[in-house]
This record gives C-alpha cells, structure tokens and sequence, in this order.
C-alpha cells in the first residue's frame, strides 16, 4: 500500500509582499479612479454653471442694446426736439467717423 503524501504548498516572503503589492496597486487605481472621476465631474458642474451666467449676461446685453436703439431712434429724438423747442435742421448734421 502507498502511502498517499500530501505536499504542502508554502508562500515565500517574496511572493506575500508581491501578492501585497498587486492588491494594494488594485486597490489604490480604483480609489484613484473614483477621485478623479468625482473631480471631473464637479468641474463640468462649474462649467455648465459658467455657461449659464454667460447666457443670461448675453441676454441682458442685447436688452440693453435694444433699449439704447430704441432711445435713439429718429422718432425719439424728433419727439425731443419738439418738446424742448428746437427744429429738426438736417444741414446741420454732421456725421463722424
């Protein structure tokens, strides 16, 4: 009868602290990866929020630009003039560049 041996299989010093360093490298690209990702989001969140002040900016811009038209429209200014008294002289007009 053979006696049945059983080998008994041992880590050596080298192979824990390899097994340690692959599992510590694992797990420090996930949590790199989580942070990096959290980060990237949070700046696309200030961006869109950038975004959107610049286009109501814009909005109050063009506003502006149309009341400013609308101030010194002809009519306007017609209107202006006859409540102050003055005549409309077009040979009195000069235009500057």
């Amino acid at each position: 009868m053979k006696k049945s041996t059983r080998r008994i299989v041992r880590c050596t010093k080298g192979e824990k602290m390899l097994y340690t360093l692959g599992f510590m490298s694992i797990i420090f690209t996930i949590v790199i990866r989580v942070f990096s990702s959290a980060s990237i989001g949070n700046l696309k969140m200030d961006i869109e929020k950038i975004n959107y002040k610049i286009e109501n900016q814009e909005k109050k811009n063009q506003s502006l630009k149309m009341q400013v038209n609308e101030l010194t429209s002809f009519e306007n200014l017609k209107d202006i003039l006859k409540d102050m008294g003055l005549a409309y002289n077009n040979e009195n007009i000069v235009v500057v560049k």
